[in-house]
């Protein structure tokens, strides 16, 4: 039976989305590699390629999940933002700052860097993979990045408890996205529409409580 869903994986990864795209951690350690000058945020950008999108909106998104104080949302909301907007608008490559995109890293740091992201990057990829990706086009992008958009834009409302599942969903977007991988997709349009049900509810019990310490 394990058999039959690998190869069932296969064929549908084959059948809506052609060979597979280079994985992140070859990506990572080609640079590391052949890297003979720092590394600036342009290579990096220009070396994910179509996956800069997706890289970009697990890395952001990630930053949103970390504890930190009331109101960081509305900062670190911002790049989601960014990044989501053009990905509606078709965008083959992230736009970034000029000051950003100068950035770099120096060749012995990158390498090192990578030397500690790799192994956890590959970790992850043995769980996200190419499989069962029902879209045979960029179009799916857009979709992506339209729902990812929604999910930012609650990201940086100030709702107490309202963040964390939004930018979880926005991470699992991105990581479904950029291997392909349906089932993956499906679980973060799951959790996206969860914690929008949630904030409703969040947001309607704020305000009843008003409605009757007012009235």
């Amino acid at each position: 039976m394990k058999a039959e869903g690998s190869a069932l994986e296969t064929a549908t990864a084959r059948r809506f989305s052609g060979p597979p795209p280079r994985r992140l951690s070859q990506i990572f350690e080609d640079l590391a590699k052949n890297a003979k000058t720092a590394i600036t945020m342009e290579q990096l950008r220009d070396a994910l390629g179509d996956r800069s999108f997706a890289t970009l909106l697990v890395f952001f998104a990630l930053l949103n999940l970390l504890p930190l104080p009331p109101g960081s949302t509305l900062v670190l909301g911002v790049p989601l933002l960014l990044v989501s907007m053009q990905m509606v608008l078709g965008r083959k490559t992230v736009w970034l700052p000029r000051t950003i995109l100068t950035k770099s890293v120096g060749v012995d740091q990158f390498r090192q860097m990578s030397e500690r992201l790799v192994p956890r990057v590959r970790w992850v990829e043995r769980l996200i993979r190419p499989r069962y990706w029902p879209f045979a086009d960029r179009r799916v992008d857009r979709m992506v990045g339209l729902f990812a958009l929604l999910l930012s834009t609650v990201i940086t409302l100030p709702i107490p408890f309202g963040n964390w599942l939004p930018a979880l969903a926005c991470a699992l977007l991105g990581l479904a996205l950029s291997e392909r991988d349906g089932l993956l997709l499906g679980t973060a349009v799951a959790v996206g529409l969860f914690s929008f049900a949630l904030i409703a509810i969040i947001i309607g019990s704020a305000g009843a409580l008003a409605a009757f310490f007012l009235f």
